[in-house]
């Protein structure tokens, strides 16, 4: 006897929209080497690399807080700051092809948590925060709405940054 899985199209959705915003943040930085994504060429001390592995980190965190809830004792303090701060660069030392090997591992278990996730429903309390509002709780559902947002924005923000880089543009 098998059994059949069957995926909401609310879940599906999700991961296409994951797939297709991944996708364009991807092509930012095909055929690029190390030393252009560390490149910072606009206003902004953004770079490709950098880009990728933020929204590695942001996108692992949030699948964390579905799964555990928030983790920190806390409001954020010097050190976490700095942290996500850094998270932002593209450090010596850190290759472009380990940080999307990262990035598309990170993406796969997120894949794998909206499908095998038993209610989108389930809700934690946001961490302690000023940018969130005290005693706030999110769904996984709106977790999984932000990830979509912060990844298309992020991809916008790496076609600009490339295109600034070498004229090479994701769409257009």
């Amino acid at each position: 006897m098998t059994s059949t899985v069957t995926t909401s199209s609310e879940r599906r959705d999700f991961c296409a929209s994951l797939d297709q915003h991944r996708g364009l943040l991807l092509r930012t930085v095909r055929d690029l080497d190390d030393a252009r994504a560390r490149l910072t060429p606009t206003a902004s001390q953004l770079c490709l690399g950098g880009i990728i592995k933020h929204v590695t980190l942001m996108e692992e965190g949030w699948v964390r807080f579905i799964e555990e809830g928030a983790t920190s004792d806390g409001p954020p303090d010097t050190a976490a700051y700095e942290a996500h701060a850094a998270g932002f660069r593209m450090a010596d030392g850190e290759a472009l092809d380990a940080l999307v090997d990262r990035y598309r591992a990170v993406g796969r278990l997120t894949d794998e948590l909206v499908v095998r996730l038993p209610s989108l429903d389930v809700s934690h309390a946001l961490p302690e925060a000023p940018w969130f509002e005290p005693g706030a709780h999110w769904s996984a559902r709106r977790v999984l709405v932000h990830i979509v947002a912060e990844t298309a924005q992020h991809a916008g923000h790496a076609d600009i940054i490339r295109e600034t880089i070498d004229g090479a543009k994701t769409m257009g």
